[in-house]
């Protein structure tokens, strides 16, 4: 069997951390030898590393230097680590991992495969980042990407030798048994790419017609003392809550009459798919790049709104949660759509893929 190895900054929280340490996972269980790297270790706030995954870190704890050194001292240690390891392929994902990844690996005889997760005119924003997108990564020996919109923004050379694969969501998603469904809820980073606020505000314009409903916001970030100051502004103590980090989404969703994703833009939005397979009735912006759109059908398996459209979002809600039978419908639809991001279907086809780039 292969040795696979597996390069993220971090597994401090976030759906491709979670997505990277699931492959690293699977793959093992079937035999490879799976190695993760990540950048840095952040004591106390990552995700529980698999014991059958070696877990490798550049830095003990994030090293605060410029972004120019940073670099040329994690791409040392890398190559570094690739040259002792000596994997058959080196899996990464985000932009600056997917950078450092293909100059680690210049000149070794390690297969490069990329991994584009959010929206390419966000991630390779800039002059560098332009030319890292469209002359650096094209050099991959493969290239996952997440939905169709984020492939089409890549030159053809690489787009050619790519594959477009969803991520998976955990069978336990799909078990839910949802009871006591009294609250709207968001997950998500408190960062301005998730536009709380905008969720905030169209709540505000419902929340008279609905007293039994709460806003319950799952996630921890730099906004937080901004988001706490809006909530007390709209006099909403008490029906808007944020309710910091959790590692147990499913339970959130468990309870959940209806679920809300409110970013600007996303790649494919993990927190989205699992209230999918939940069958929790769902609304979503129909943000770049794409991945929403391909999750949900407008009116037959979900509701989608216009990117931060808070009047369009209220009417959702609105909609959502006058029509009880109605939402329950899309639900179920939810539900049966998300087989198709099964584990099981997902891990295929990225095994199906890493060996065609492998052999090649």
């Amino acid at each position: 069997m292969h040795k696979l190895m597996f390069y993220i900054n971090a597994i401090n929280g976030g759906g491709a951390e979670r997505v990277i340490l699931q492959l690293a996972h699977h793959f093992a269980e079937v035999g490879y030898r799976s190695v993760l790297v990540t950048s840095f270790v952040d004591e106390g706030k990552e995700y529980d590393v698999p014991e059958n995954v070696t877990r490798i870190s550049i830095e003990h704890k994030e090293a605060k230097q410029s972004r120019l050194k940073r670099n040329i001292t994690r791409i040392k240690a890398l190559r570094r680590i690739i040259k002792n390891e000596k994997p058959s392929a080196v899996i990464s994902f985000m932009a600056e991992p997917n950078f450092r990844a293909m100059v680690a690996t210049t000149g070794l005889r390690t297969k490069r495969i990329i991994s584009v997760r959010n929206s390419p005119d966000r991630e390779y924003a800039g002059k560098i980042g332009r030319f890292v997108g469209k002359h650096i990564l094209p050099q991959a020996d493969g290239c996952v990407f997440q939905t169709e919109d984020a492939r089409a923004w890549f030159p053809e050379k690489l787009r050619q030798k790519s594959r477009v694969i969803m991520n998976d969501v955990k069978e336990d998603f799909f078990e839910i048994q949802r009871k006591d469904t009294r609250n709207i809820i968001a997950v998500g980073r408190l960062s301005k790419q998730k536009n709380h606020a905008m969720l905030i505000n169209a709540f505000a314009e419902i929340a008279d017609k609905y007293p039994d409903q709460n806003l319950l916001i799952y996630g921890a970030g730099a906004l937080e003392e901004d988001l706490k100051s809006q909530i007390n502004a709209l006099e909403l103590e008490g029906r808007v809550s944020l309710m910091g980090a959790t590692d147990n989404v499913a339970e959130a969703l468990g309870k959940a009459r209806v679920f809300a994703l409110s970013s600007d833009y996303e790649g494919m939005p993990n927190c989205l798919m699992e209230a999918l397979a939940a069958g929790v009735p769902s609304i979503s912006t129909d943000c770049p790049c794409g991945g929403p759109k391909t999750l949900i059908k407008d009116g037959e398996n979900g509701l989608l709104v216009p990117v931060g459209d808070k009047e369009a979002m209220a009417q959702a809600l609105d909609k959502m949660l006058s029509d009880l039978d109605g939402a329950e419908v899309l639900g179920r639809n939810a539900k049966e759509s998300a087989l198709k991001f099964h584990p099981e279907k997902i891990f295929a086809q990225w095994r199906e893929y890493i060996e065609e780039v492998i052999e090649k």
